[in-house]
């Protein structure tokens, strides 16, 4: 393969940093920046140093570039250098992780979806009956809300290490007080501990809740984010399609 690519490198249409940059939208900086990092094969270099392109440079930089709206950045460059160095292998492992996690940030979704479908509009814990309150505080204690979710106190106080819920104290007693919001995301946190995700899986995903000031704001998100997920399948596919047209050419 290195002797084929070398081939290649010596023949065809002889392009300079500036024709490169400007078939490409990017500074000639740009490009010598991305030689530098093994996105690019080296280039080779005129008698007064100034470096030369071929086509084969041209169609690493749009592999390259169609790869990034898939993998980002960072993945992107690592699938190239490794192309370039001969470790195709290696870069098929990376475009499967890549695919791994988007499979994976389309189970989380689905997870989220299912979870929101087994709450119920109030913002009682469960089908049980309202937890207690606590005079004057407009919240619930540790008891009852784990009652009517029916798991144990102790679950909570777990859930709370792990920033699922954060519940104040009560000044005068000491205990915990659950307001609405804590309650919104116990149940949350209880469903998907029901579907099987694990606590540092959750977490993730009640940041979220809290960031979008709820579930309603949540589930008007969740077409955005069927669109994003759907947006990076798309570019994969491209970014795999310019990948193989360059792996062909490097021969």
């Amino acid at each position: 393969m290195v002797g084929s690519m070398g081939r290649n490198l010596q023949t065809g249409e002889r392009l300079r940093p500036v024709d490169l940059a400007r078939g490409h939208g990017l500074s000639t900086q740009a490009v010598r920046n991305y030689e530098e990092a093994g996105v690019l094969p080296a280039a080779g270099r005129t008698p007064h140093g100034y470096r030369v392109y071929t086509p084969l440079h041209a169609r690493a930089l749009r592999a390259f570039l169609a790869l990034v709206p898939g993998h980002g950045h960072r993945t992107a460059t690592s699938i190239m250098q490794a192309v370039n160095r001969g470790a195709v292998d290696d870069a098929f492992r990376l475009v499967d992780e890549s695919h791994a996690q988007l499979l994976d940030d389309r189970r989380t979704l689905r997870a989220v979806e299912s979870a929101l479908r087994g709450l119920e509009p109030s913002t009682a814990p469960g089908p049980g009956a309202e937890p207690a309150a606590v005079p004057g505080s407009g919240g619930t204690f540790i008891g009852p809300l784990a009652q009517g979710l029916g798991i144990r106190p102790a679950t909570l106080r777990k859930w709370e290490r792990a920033g699922l819920v954060r519940p104040r104290r009560d000044p005068r007693t000491g205990y915990r007080v659950y307001d609405e919001a804590d309650v919104r995301d116990a149940r949350l946190t209880h469903q998907l501990r029901r579907g099987g995700y694990l606590l540092e899986q959750i977490a993730p995903l009640i940041a979220q809740v809290r960031a979008a000031g709820g579930l309603e704001p949540l589930e008007a998100a969740l077409g955005d984010w069927h669109a994003r997920l759907s947006a990076r399948g798309r570019a994969m596919l491209a970014g795999a399609a310019e990948l193989e047209a360059y792996l062909r050419e490097r021969g």
